[in-house]
């Protein structure tokens, strides 16, 4: 899934991670910074809403905080650094949002399934 990611956005974009709690979101994001070759300690975003890995990569949750309070704090902004965003918890007005402003966006459903999880890109 990592590889699809960035040859589906290869110049960076946001991709929305949705899924129930434990679905595997975090996991895709530190399989995803491992293909990168990013060697930070990849961790939840969800009480810190934001996590920088490096320069090209950025790991929110918007769980807890909502759209409203991502909004509020300014990180619509942070969404414009070059690189790669990966958003849990993000909605449907936030998706339809980024794309009117001309954003990449890329939707990944996961969904578990036993000990396995199935992928599926939403355009």
């Amino acid at each position: 899934m990592a590889k699809e990611m960035k040859q589906s956005l290869p110049n960076g974009g946001v991709v929305i991670l949705e899924g129930d709690l434990a679905s595997g979101k975090t996991s895709l994001t530190q399989a995803f910074a491992s293909y990168l070759g990013e060697t930070d300690v990849v961790t939840s975003p969800t009480f810190s809403l934001q996590q920088c890995y490096g320069t090209k990569l950025f790991h929110y949750d918007l769980y807890n905080k909502g759209l409203d309070n991502f909004l509020s704090l300014g990180l619509l902004e942070e969404l414009e650094k070059e690189g790669y965003h990966l958003i849990e918890w993000a909605d449907e007005s936030l998706k339809v949002f980024l794309i009117s402003a001309g954003v990449n966006v890329m939707h990944i459903k996961i969904q578990k399934q036993d000990n396995q999880r199935e992928y599926t890109c939403i355009h």
